[in-house]
């Protein structure tokens, strides 16, 4: 079988022995060398130094970081640098549905509300926002008149009453719930929750697309959660929350400009 690589014609090397002159018009001839084929790893060469000393101790610039106690040091540093390192617990209607999804009882075991919120919870569970507004609207008002307004299991029926009113789409009825509640818990000294109510009543208030409706709920809430950050608290610790709803108002308060013009 005929050898499929070309060849080609070898001519004497000057100097090589063979005695034959090379006419100067020959082409330049070269030495072959033996080549490593295509895959074959080549042995190393050059010269190489003595092995490393493994008893050698390590420059101070290059310790081990994964050793050296600074970086925790400073990560422990940055962390008690830290003001407030607690997480900000849900406020509002994000309480207000954590309960309802949650495991724990609506109501306290043997409390006569405990059958109905559980009832009403099951509801907004299943979606049925409507039956939950008639349950809720229904209890809530005989509880009123047994227990009274301003009882505690009564003031978290009213809670969820707002979250439902809100859920059902009547932002501005969520919203004089939920405000009608802060004022009262903080007639009670209980700081922390008239503010989850005024961040129930801002969640609402923010449902109201009517910006003349809108500015007049906002100058309510804006007062009362005035009056709330300057009392310390969490209200005060949340300023920028207080912030946002101003940056609302004038923002109302250039459309309104607008359908007056």
């Amino acid at each position: 079988m005929r050898d499929a690589t070309p060849t080609f014609p070898l001519h004497p090397v000057p100097g090589t022995g063979t005695g034959l002159a090379a006419p100067f018009d020959s082409p330049p001839t070269f030495r072959l060398r033996r080549t490593t084929p295509p895959g074959t790893v080549a042995p190393p060469t050059g010269v190489f130094g003595p092995p490393p000393d493994m008893d050698a101790r390590p420059h101070p610039a290059e310790r081990d970081t994964a050793t050296d106690p600074t970086p925790a040091r400073d990560l422990a540093a940055a962390l008690d640098a830290d003001p407030d390192p607690r997480p900000t617990p849900p406020r509002g209607f994000d309480a207000v549905a954590e309960t309802v999804l949650g495991d724990e009882p609506a109501a306290p075991v043997g409390s006569p509300l405990a059958g109905p919120m559980e009832r009403i919870n099951d509801a907004v569970r299943a979606g049925r926002i409507d039956t939950a507004a008639r349950l809720a609207d229904e209890t809530l008002e005989h509880a009123s008149g047994t227990l009274g307004a301003d009882h505690p299991e009564v003031l978290r029926l009213r809670e969820l009453t707002a979250y439902i009113a809100y859920l059902a789409g009547e932002p501005v009825r969520a919203f004089r719930l939920s405000l009608d509640l802060a004022v009262v818990c903080r007639r009670a000294g209980d700081a922390e929750a008239a503010y989850g109510n005024v961040r129930s009543a801002a969640t609402a208030w923010r449902g109201v697309r009517d910006p003349l409706l809108g500015l007049e709920l906002g100058r309510d809430l804006i007062a009362l959660w005035t009056e709330l950050a300057s009392e310390g608290g969490p209200a005060a610790d949340e300023e920028e929350e207080l912030d946002s709803a101003r940056a609302r108002m004038d923002r109302l308060t250039a459309r309104a400009r607008g359908l007056r013009g």
